[in-house]
């Protein structure tokens, strides 16, 4: 799943009023972070472009029609011809490049490791959005992307050697976070008019009517297996993943900031493992902990600013 940041302030708290939003962000991330491995499941009884397309039209489906039923009609109407393509662009990029290849990659490693990998987006947004965006890279940043990548070659390095991973699949992955990063920038560069439910809708129908030629040209409708498993996880990563996480991040961003929001990926490295763990029963090497350390600290140092008084 793929999120792209914007910077929203929050509203005054009201005092008397518990605050709920640690916990919804806390749900936030293990949704985020178990979706690589209930994918890794579902993967075992669908082709990874045809599990994703599916996925895609439902969900896009499903988010649109909420919005066409709860929303102003001008919503729709104000769209302009450059909003759709820039929209369908980024849906392209977030959801038919990354996902397809973020999926493809898990048919060949493990959905820890993908997790580790994906979660290094941050890193990798805030190295190229220096000279793209002329953003400016702090020592606080840079330090935290030398402790970050080294993290992850740290992980990568004792994966492959050990024979735990295949290097097709890790090349897999490093392109779908490539991608990933794409989408992020080009989010931050074109503006549309689109709110974020319109948009994220449009995006998610975006990528599975550009995914489903491709799904159906390169895999066999014979490969997909109506199981009870296939079933459970195809419904979490649908409502759970691409409906409800939304509506828990469009509910965050609206009482608290992107950047304090985003500062929480660095609990999806450890996540990702332990739920690689805890519902397949992937092996966590000594290393990965080692390496995670550093991963989780740079995303730390590059999501976050110092507080000043």
């Amino acid at each position: 799943m793929s999120l792209p940041l914007r910077a929203i302030e929050a509203p005054p708290a009201v005092a008397g009023r518990p605050n709920a939003l640690p916990l919804l962000i806390i749900l936030f991330c293990l949704i985020w972070s178990s979706a690589f491995a209930v994918a890794k499941i579902a993967l075992a009884d669908c082709p990874p472009l045809l599990l994703l397309a599916s996925r895609f039209l439902i969900a896009g489906s499903i988010v649109l029609a909420g919005c066409a039923l709860l929303l102003p009609r001008a919503e729709f109407s104000r769209l302009t011809r450059r909003d759709l393509m820039a929209l369908a662009l980024m849906g392209i990029l977030n959801n038919t490049c990354y996902l397809g290849l973020s999926y493809v990659g898990m048919t060949h490693v493990s959905s820890g490791l993908t997790a580790v990998l994906i979660s290094a987006n941050p890193l990798l947004t805030a190295l190229a959005a220096a000279p793209l965006l002329g953003e400016r890279l702090t020592g606080r940043k840079l330090g935290g992307l030398v402790l970050g990548m080294a993290g992850v070659a740290l992980v990568v390095r004792s994966r492959i050697v050990s024979g735990h991973e295949d290097p097709v699949g890790v090349a897999y992955v490093a392109g779908a976070l490539v991608t990933l990063a794409a989408a992020t920038l080009l989010f931050k560069r074109v503006r549309t008019s689109a709110s974020l439910w319109v948009g994220s809708g449009i995006q998610s129908l975006a990528g599975g009517l550009a995914l489903l030629p491709v799904a159906l040209w390169r895999e066999d409708l014979a490969d997909v297996h109506l199981t009870v498993p296939l079933a459970l996880s195809f419904a979490y990563l649908t409502l759970a993943g691409s409906v409800g996480a939304f509506s828990l991040w469009f509910f965050i961003l609206g009482r608290t900031s992107a950047t304090r929001a985003s500062a929480l990926h660095f609990l999806m490295p450890p996540l990702g493992l332990m739920f690689g763990w805890l519902l397949l029963g992937e092996k966590i090497p000594p290393f990965d902990l080692v390496g995670i350390v550093p991963i989780a600290l740079g995303i730390r140092l590059v999501t976050t600013t110092p507080e000043k008084r």
